[in-house]
């Protein structure tokens, strides 16, 4: 049994280094009190640091972006400090970096207690992402990263929509698929949910799926988001009927908020050998399509 913890990490305004990693450094103490091994932010929780900028390039997309890169070396060992000295996994979202082609990716780092594991980025990119901001797809494709808690895979958002990306995660052995998001309508939090249960559904795997929540007028990328966390598994015997071990319970909290759940991933693996149907297994490498004659 794993204890995960996923926030709805609300999008506060934190106009210095000192009270943002005050508050990264209790919102992971906070978690790591309650027992939990593995923490999950979500998606662009790191452009938060754009809070320390100057108003008028903090409300710049582009500046914003631009203005962050300088902190994003202390950022990373903030966060593999916390992972360290709190004795956790830590998926602290994701943050728009600059690669060394003059691109910026959504990237997200995975700690843990001995350091720094690796990183994903995001491999599609939204229209807004691709049209009005100019972030660019990862170019070294999905990795997987053995924890003693599990084999973990990471779905930025919009990426755990997308069937074949989970499917090549499972055919690497995850068990476990996190899902950092970042979404400003009540639809699109439910696309990405509806995803993350259909890929927990097709690949008998659990996910765990972390959203940003508030609003944050000083932020052109980030001034609405609604979203629930939830820890999703594939419905069969042994495993909640709806699919569903845990989701919070309000869309949009007025603060960041944790949700915990214990996760026996013996049992999902269970699913896969003995359970009622063998998605996983079954998973048809290729179905001819046949075009009736007229």
């Amino acid at each position: 049994m794993i204890h995960l913890a996923a926030c709805q990490y609300a999008i506060e305004l934190l106009e210095s280094w000192d009270a943002y990693a005050e508050h990264l450094t209790s919102l992971c103490e906070e978690a790591a009190v309650e027992g939990s091994q593995l923490l999950l932010l979500p998606e662009y929780a790191g452009l938060v640091l754009s809070g320390q900028l100057p108003p008028a390039e903090r409300s710049d997309l582009q500046a914003s972006i631009a203005g962050i890169q300088p902190l994003i070396s202390a950022w990373r060992t903030l966060c593999e400090g916390l992972a360290r000295r709190l004795q956790i996994y830590l998926q602290p979202g994701s943050l728009p970096i600059l690669d060394d082609d003059g691109q910026y990716r959504n990237r997200a780092w995975l700690f843990g207690p001995g350091g720094c594991l690796g990183y994903q980025d995001k491999l599609m990119m939204t229209r807004f992402e691709r049209e009005e901001w100019n972030i660019a797809g990862g170019r070294e494709g999905l990795r997987v990263f053995d924890t003693p808690l599990a084999r973990v895979g990471i779905l930025i958002c919009y990426d755990s929509e997308f069937p074949l990306l989970a499917r090549h995660l499972a055919e690497a052995g995850a068990d476990l698929v996190l899902v950092p998001s970042c979404t400003d309508t009540v639809a699109g939090f439910h696309r990405v949910r509806v995803g993350a249960q259909a890929r927990a559904l097709e690949n008998q795997f659990a996910v765990l799926q972390s959203p940003t929540v508030g609003l944050a007028p000083w932020s052109p990328a980030l001034d609405e988001n609604v979203g629930h966390a939830g820890l999703y598994v594939p419905p069969d015997r042994g495993m909640p009927a709806d699919g569903v071990i845990a989701q919070s319970d309000e869309l949009c909290p007025e603060r960041s908020q944790w949700l915990h759940a214990e996760l026996d991933l013996e049992e999902v693996r269970r699913v896969r050998t003995n359970g009622q149907v063998f998605i996983r297994r079954d998973w048809p490498d290729q179905v001819q399509v046949l075009t009736p004659h007229a």
